[in-house]
């Protein structure tokens, strides 16, 4: 299995359902061998044992203790989740700042003026070479690759141990990039799924762009939801948040980019501030927009109703839906989408938009078109002012995503890994 990040060091939705997933599989006896393609900073490692790599100085591997039958393995490489080309040129230039004392002048006389975007790509096959190297000494039956990144590594490790090849699209070029799509990433995209031998989509929503747009065969692709994973039921409290007890809390919690559409969010809570003032809107989250929001959040005159957390880890995630009267997602296209589920887990009602995967298995879920504003405002007063809708979709919401486990999701994908050797 190859993938870009796994708790407990994530940035989104896809490091959590690697875990999920793989810790399904580890409880039906599935031996998983998890390739992750960066070195793990072990300051942030909790529940990780890293160990050093007995040759060679690209790889090292990881254990984790509650998994009996999943072995880890790292491949240095300052790859990171939902880098595009522009993110990645931004993140070497920040760091020759850092290196020559912030001076813009430094370091632009320092690079040279080099594009490192096209670095990102040959990190991308980087990764793929050392992932056939590491295939050969690992016993195995299929590859099984997450998102676009690992294609290239997934068909490499196919062909050298000429294995059936799993793509997993948890999204696409179309979902980050709207029409404006990055044209490299789209050929990896499409290349790993037409060498394929089974496409996972994560929705019928991914699964219709997945045929449509770059031209698949609708045979071989396979939809497997996301599940969730259950914590307790604790009662959290953030620190000094500056919001009042007598304030509902209304809940944006994701990357701040195009994709999430956190623009609507933000019209939306003007237009609900216009009718009621007691609510505070919160955006836990960090991404390339985070700026414009906080700019957008000042000229709708919104600014002290709107609390920005940045990025938020694990046990303060849990902290902010247990605060929330309601959950928020107006994403312009989200493949899926795991926090509609996390926060109905934690008995938070949810407003999710129409452009989602998720919205195709949840029923107790008021659902909006991302770009109707006036309605989603609409729908979030009605859950604030009516005690018995609120009530209706949070005990109803809790009992349907209870059925959402990932133990299922990780049967299919044994039944598709089933499919695939068959016909090998």
């Amino acid at each position: 299995m190859l993938g870009w990040e796994f708790p407990p060091f994530i940035s989104g939705g896809l490091g959590t359902a690697c875990y999920g997933l793989t810790k399904a599989m580890d409880h039906l006896g599935i031996q998983v061998t998890f390739v992750l393609p960066r070195m793990v900073d072990s300051k942030y490692a909790t529940h990780v044992k890293l160990l050093a790599p007995e040759s060679g100085k690209s790889m090292s591997s990881l254990t984790f203790p509650e998994l009996k039958n999943v072995a880890f393995h790292t491949i240095n490489s300052p790859l990171q989740p939902y880098s595009t080309p522009d993110v990645y040129q931004q993140r070497i230039e920040e760091k020759l700042r850092q290196k020559h004392g912030g001076s813009a002048i430094a370091s632009s006389q320092c690079s040279g003026d080099i594009d490192y975007r096209h670095d990102m790509y040959a990190e991308v096959h980087r990764y793929a070479a050392v992932a056939a190297q590491l295939a050969e000494n690992e016993q195995f039956d299929i590859v099984h690759a997450h998102d676009w990144m690992t294609y290239p590594a997934g068909i490499a490790v196919a062909a050298v141990s000429e294995k059936p090849l799993i793509v997993h699209v948890h999204s696409t070029e179309f979902d980050r990039s709207g029409e404006h799509v990055n044209q490299m990433i789209y050929d990896i995209e499409r290349e790993g799924m037409e060498r394929a031998d089974k496409v996972i989509a994560v929705s019928y929503y991914t699964r219709n762009i997945i045929i449509s747009r770059y031209g698949i065969n609708g045979e071989k692709v396979e939809v497997v939801y996301n599940g969730v994973e259950r914590n307790g039921g604790d009662n959290w409290t953030l620190g000094d948040t500056g919001i009042d007890k007598d304030e509902k809390i209304v809940l944006f919690l994701g990357r701040i980019t195009m994709q999430k559409g956190p623009e609507y969010f933000l019209q939306a809570a003007k237009k609900v501030l216009d009718t009621m003032d007691n609510v505070k809107f919160v955006m836990a989250g960090s991404g390339d927009l985070m700026h414009r929001a906080v700019e957008m959040a000042a000229e709708l005159g919104i600014g002290q109703k709107v609390l920005f957390t940045g990025f938020l880890h694990g046990e303060d995630v849990r902290k902010i839906y247990q605060m929330a009267d309601l959950y928020v997602m107006p994403s312009v296209s989200e493949p899926f989408g795991i926090a509609p589920l996390e926060a109905l887990g934690n008995d938070v009602p949810v407003i999710i938009s129409k452009q989602s995967g998720v919205s195709e298995v949840l029923m107790h879920a008021l659902k909006v078109d991302f770009w109707d504003v006036n309605e989603i405002a609409n729908k979030v007063v009605a859950v604030l002012k009516y005690p018995p809708l609120e009530m209706t979709l949070r005990s109803h919401g809790n009992f349907e995503v209870r059925k959402l486990r990932w133990k299922d999701s990780a049967q299919k994908c044994v039944e598709i890994y089933e499919e695939a050797l068959v016909a090998v």
